[in-house]
């Protein structure tokens, strides 16, 4: 058994930091192909309003240059891609390539070329030069991450002064009967659900699991203003089950 300060958890399991990267992409790799029929399916299509109130926040204008990290299917990317035009350019970056291919496919289907680029990334070491982005979002994609401190830290360097980082993540429900509701639903039809539609029960387990593991609302924000990102605020959305946070690098 590795020592303490070498785990980390997997959903409510306890594993070696080094294997949850390996973890988590399995997770992924599995359901990359169902992945938007599912989003629709778990929020009963409200993710698609949680996403568009994150682009609404962003402050995206034509010409700046955009980091959609843990873009997978390319929702945020295909409205930052008209909103910055021609003379700006998304990069969508995903850790894992199955969801990088399913995004890839479905923006080019609806003619989003140009001005979109596709990268393969770590969120805790960014492979792009201090002050390159003018926003980064990262939408259901930290709770993934192993190191999430260190995955701030990487966003805060690589982010322009002056830009912002939207966070829209799972989080806490600020209201006991609407907890104790969504834990119902996710753990008891959440699972079943992923059987039926993308036959895998596990890995939206595992998904539900993460959920609960994600630092509640106070938490994030400290953790964002510990690596250096100032007026640093955040907005539950459906009672908290999701949280919008946003930071800025001066």
């Amino acid at each position: 058994m590795k020592p303490q300060d070498e785990q980390t958890h997997f959903g409510y399991k306890s594993v070696a930091r080094d294997e949850k990267q390996g973890l988590v992409a399995d997770v992924f790799h599995s359901v990359a192909a169902k992945y938007d029929v599912m989003n629709d399916l778990m929020s009963f299509g409200v993710h698609r309003l949680w996403k568009r109130h994150t682009i609404a926040c962003s402050g995206a204008r034509q010409g700046q240059t955009i980091l959609d990290l843990a873009g997978g299917t390319g929702d945020l990317t295909s409205r930052f891609s008209d909103i910055v035009g021609p003379e700006g350019q998304v990069i969508l970056g995903d850790i894992n390539d199955s969801m990088l291919k399913v995004g890839r496919e479905k923006l080019r289907n609806l003619g989003k070329v140009g001005n979109i680029e596709y990268v393969q990334m770590n969120a805790e070491a960014l492979p792009f030069p201090d002050n390159t982005f003018d926003l980064i979002t990262i939408a259901f994609g930290l709770r993934n991450v192993t190191d999430k401190s260190k995955a701030l830290a990487s966003m805060q360097r690589v982010l322009k002064p002056g830009g912002r980082l939207l966070v829209l993540e799972f989080s806490k429900p600020i209201y006991e009967p609407l907890n104790k509701a969504y834990d119902f639903y996710s753990f008891n039809l959440l699972p079943g659900m992923g059987q039926l539609v993308a036959n895998d029960a596990e890995s939206y387990r595992y998904l539900a699991e993460s959920i609960r593991m994600h630092p509640d609302q106070e938490t994030l924000k400290s953790m964002m203003e510990e690596v250096g990102f100032e007026m640093t605020s955040y907005e539950n959305l459906t009672g908290g089950i999701v949280a919008l946070h946003k930071g800025f690098k001066f």
